[in-house]
């Protein structure tokens, strides 16, 4: 693993669940990760749903695997980012199991 992309539930979390992004992003990059973080690849939460999704694939695309948040079977966008990094090849793993 080179570059993580942290894929998981936004839309109707409390503060669109930026602080369990931010953690586990700090908690990846602590272990020596390249990550990319969703919430600040789309940092305004007003920001339309469609919008972030196109610069958020852009970005998922830039890593080699994608680890999938608490939750994210609930969410349409994680979803659609699983299917993507399947599809092309990327590893999947859940965020919370990634060690050193």
């Amino acid at each position: 693993m080179r570059c993580i992309y942290l894929s998981g539930p936004m839309t109707g979390m409390p503060d669109l669940n930026f602080p369990a992004f931010n953690a586990e992003a700090a908690r990846l990059r602590a272990l020596g990760y390249d990550v990319i973080n969703p919430v600040e690849v789309n940092p305004d939460p007003a920001a339309p749903w469609h919008e972030c999704m196109r610069k958020d694939l852009m970005a998922l695309l830039q890593c080699d695997t994608i680890a999938l948040l608490d939750g994210w079977e609930k969410s349409a966008g994680a979803h659609l980012e699983m299917h993507v990094a399947h599809r092309v090849g990327m590893r999947i793993v859940i965020a919370k199991e990634v060690t050193a």
